[in-house]
């Protein structure tokens, strides 16, 4: 007997996943962790999320749950951080396929639940968009937590909603999620990000990135995503709270919508309905767009240039911190050159070196 953890979005919430069953139950039993294989372009340069068919070296576990080994192996030219999960992590990771809609996810659940007998089932999102109504004008990629906490009311057993660092994913301010938030239940603390330390060096999850970061002592304001929102780094951000999964699934209209949908297709076109778009549309124009651009090796002298008039705007801005991801970004190198850009910033300026994120001077 185990704990099953559901991640409600995505490669992310995997990795908080993994650190708060450490977090809370130490290295006894490790769970299993229920997740998307989606990484949102920087990773993956296909659009959408991982199915099955998408993989090769999985092994199954049930007639519709496959565990991804770490010799599994992403199918050219999609991509996944997942095998390097499970070959860094003690958790299993059982892949979610989203293709056969809410109802696919929920049976998958049902067949989990029935295989592992678990002690526990928790759902976890980091940031809080799971509690989103689906209309807010911030809202970004609400698709995958929808699905996912539509699949969860499907099933019977009984569940823990859990919402990791209010407001880090840029999706719901945190001031708006005070209300929709129960007891909290833990604050993380910079021990509890060791177990996934590694990970966090290479990982291009922003949200979990300013998670680890915030429980290492991070405050100020974060620059993320390539739109550059800025995300407060305060005494909340490192905080797990546990929410209603009954209420959430009241307030979130694109997630009974998505109740009894029976394929990704079905998903998106209520997406569409509700929110006015599918992330994943975003997620292919933004493909077509990179598909254009050749990557070319690393000029360090170009990238410290961009740096430093990077850094002069962002302090200007009153901006403490910034991802890699946003570096990669801001300073225009594309994603198959972030582990260099990295490596060439620590290697230049160790002292801004905030682990896992970039700390502007003076900050």
């Amino acid at each position: 007997m185990t704990r099953l953890i559901v991640a409600a979005g995505g490669g992310g919430d995997a990795a908080a996943a993994a650190m708060l069953d450490a977090a809370l139950h130490g290295d006894r039993d490790p769970a299993v962790i229920l997740t998307y294989a989606w990484d949102r372009l920087i990773i993956d340069p296909v659009p959408g999320p991982r199915g099955p068919a998408n993989f090769t070296g999985l092994r199954q576990l049930t007639p519709h749950v496959h565990i991804v080994p770490a010799d599994a192996q992403p199918i050219p030219p999609a991509g996944s951080t997942l095998p390097r999960l499970a070959a860094e992590l003690p958790q299993a990771f059982a892949l979610i396929d989203p293709h056969h809609g809410a109802e696919g996810v929920a049976r998958q659940l049902e067949e989990l639940i029935a295989e592992l007998s678990p002690q526990s089932i928790d759902v976890l999102d980091v940031g809080g968009d799971i509690l989103a109504r689906g209309d807010e004008p911030t809202l970004k990629s609400p698709l995958g937590d929808a699905l996912t906490l539509a699949a969860c009311a499907r099933v019977t057993a009984e569940m823990r909603l859990l919402v990791a660092g209010p407001g880090l994913d840029g999706e719901i301010p945190a001031e708006d999620l005070r209300e929709r938030l129960g007891s909290r239940i833990h604050t993380l603390t910079a021990e509890e990000v060791e177990p996934i330390s590694s990970v966090l060096e290479w990982h291009p999850s922003e949200t979990t990135a300013m998670l680890a970061a915030a429980a290492r002592g991070a405050r100020g304001l974060c620059e993320v995503r390539d739109a550059g929102l800025l995300i407060p780094l305060t005494d909340e951000s490192p905080t797990v709270h546990e929410a209603d999964l009954d209420e959430a699934l009241q307030r979130n209209e694109l997630a009974r919508r998505l109740l009894s949908t029976t394929s990704l297709k079905e998903a998106e076109a209520r997406s569409r309905e509700v929110c006015g778009y599918s992330e994943i549309d975003y997620e292919r124009n933004k493909a077509l767009w990179l598909t254009d651009q050749a990557t070319k090796p690393l000029d360090a002298d170009t990238a410290l240039s961009h740096l430093a008039e990077f850094e002069a705007d962002a302090r200007a801005r009153g901006i403490t911190h910034t991802t890699f991801r946003r570096l990669t970004e801001a300073l225009r190198f594309d994603g198959a050159q972030r582990a260099d850009l990295r490596a060439l910033l620590i290697t230049s300026h160790p002292d801004q070196y905030t682990a896992p994120l970039w700390r502007f001077r003076g900050a």
